[in-house]
C-alpha cells in the first residue's frame, strides 16, 4: 500500500510540475516613440562629468547652446563628417556658447579635458 501511495504522489507532483513549467507569459515589444526635433537647444556640461541631455535632435539650420558651469569644459566635433561647427576650444566655464548646425547629420562630440564626456546632436531636414 506504501507504494502505491507513493506512486500516486510521484505522478501528482510530476503533473503539477509539468502544467506550470511549460507556461510562458507573452509580452507586448515596447517602442520608443520619435523624437521631435527643435530648432534650439541647450546642452549643459555638468560638474558631473557629463552633457545634458547626452542626444539632441535639431532642426537643419538650428542653435544649440553649450552652458559651461563653473567647472572648465571644452567641444570638440572629431572625425565628424563636412558641415560640423566650430570646435569650442580652451577651458570654458561660467559661460555659454552657441553653435548653428547648417547640414544634416549625426555629429558626435567630446571634452578633450575629461575622457569620456560625450554627446551627440542629430541634424534633420524641415
Amino acid at each position: 500500500m506504501l507504494s502505491v501511495a507513493r506512486t500516486t504522489l510521484a505522478l501528482l507532483t510530476l503533473g503539477t510540475l509539468t502544467a506550470c513549467g511549460g507556461a510562458t507569459r507573452a509580452t507586448t515589444p515596447t517602442s520608443t516613440p520619435p523624437v521631435t526635433p527643435v530648432s534650439s537647444a541647450t546642452v549643459t556640461a555638468t560638474p558631473a562629468l557629463a552633457f545634458t541631455p547626452v542626444e539632441v535632435h535639431l532642426l537643419q539650420g538650428g542653435t544649440v547652446s553649450f552652458a559651461f558651469g563653473t567647472v572648465g569644459h571644452n567641444v570638440y566635433f572629431d572625425d565628424d563628417p563636412d558641415g560640423a561647427p566650430d570646435n569650442i576650444p580652451g577651458v570654458n566655464s561660467n559661460s555659454t556658447v552657441t553653435r548653428v548646425f547648417t547640414t544634416p547629420g549625426t555629429y558626435s562630440y567630446d571634452c578633450h579635458i575629461h575622457p569620456g564626456m560625450q554627446g551627440t546632436v542629430i541634424v534633420v531636414a524641415p
